[in-house]
């Protein structure tokens, strides 16, 4: 799948993995090669992120888990959310036009 964006632009389209769940789906759809979309994955699991070949990688929490995952708990899960935002903003406020979230909702 291609799309038509000009040349001297980053791409406007950006898909979000969001913990171990959305994650493993971006890393997929980031292996098949698609092109015109920017791709990025965020968790609190630093070693789950190093498994992923996407570039473009957002440590939430990296004082609240130390890296170590939110161990199921969404109240944790959400702190570290609000302890990287502006990380999380930063990757979002460089061109984005629309955006797509993946993520498990596990635990």
């Amino acid at each position: 799948m291609v799309f038509d964006l000009p040349k001297d632009e980053s791409p406007i389209i950006k898909v979000l993995g969001v913990g171990g769940g959305g994650s493993n789906a971006v890393t997929h759809m980031f292996k098949q090669g698609i092109v015109g979309v920017d791709f990025a994955i965020c968790n609190t699991d630093s070693q789950a992120m190093e498994l992923s070949k996407v570039p473009t990688r957002i440590q939430l929490g990296p004082n609240l888990t130390e890296g170590r995952g939110a161990g199921s708990k969404p109240n944790i899960g959400k702190m570290a959310c609000e302890e990287s935002i502006e990380d999380v903003r930063r990757y979002l406020e460089n061109n984005c036009r629309m955006l797509f979230i993946t993520a498990g909702m596990g635990g």
